[in-house]
């Protein structure tokens, strides 16, 4: 992923929301504060084609098969 289409990415809150949960999360486990830009690049780095995948759907997305009921003639 690039700058470009992490700066986008930071637009949405909801993706804010989600950096801001594994900041906490990954504070706690080293028992300080880890920073919002380490978070958000763990999290661009190991979270966000997941959570893409989930919230963002492709609308032309190759799984959705539109020939399994082919029309009947």
């Amino acid at each position: 992923m690039n700058e470009i289409e992490k700066k986008k990415l930071l637009k949405n809150r909801k993706v804010v929301e989600e950096i801001n949960r594994h900041l906490w999360i990954e504070s706690e486990k080293n028992g300080e504060d880890i920073g919002f830009d380490k978070a958000a690049e763990d999290w661009f780095k190991n979270f966000s084609k997941a959570w893409m995948e989930y919230h963002m759907p492709k609308k032309n997305d190759s799984s959705s098969s539109k020939n399994d009921n082919p029309p009947a003639k």
